[in-house]
């Protein structure tokens, strides 16, 4: 499982993105969003990305215990679907 960290900002994301990526490719199908206390719409941006990158790869990806702030956050956005199930 891919445990995200604690900050998922603009100032994380690139990074936070290409090590997920790389999990990803390695066979990782879930992404733990526990750790988040600190995040912005870029998580959302990464996120999003994650799953676009697992869809074309064929993988089913979950994400599990989205923060509450997070989950608020793409539902304004309308994305909160996007990372359902």
């Amino acid at each position: 499982m891919l445990a995200l960290q604690t900050e998922l900002t603009v100032d994380t994301a690139g990074a936070v993105l290409s090590d997920a990526i790389g999990r990803i490719d390695a066979g990782e199908t879930q992404v733990d969003c526990a750790g988040l206390t600190h995040f912005d719409s870029s998580a959302l941006a990464v996120l999003l990305a994650l799953r676009r990158h697992a869809g074309r790869r064929g993988v089913p990806l979950a994400f599990t215990n989205m923060p509450n702030g997070l989950a608020s956050l793409a539902t304004v956005y309308g994305v909160d679907h996007l990372l359902a199930g």
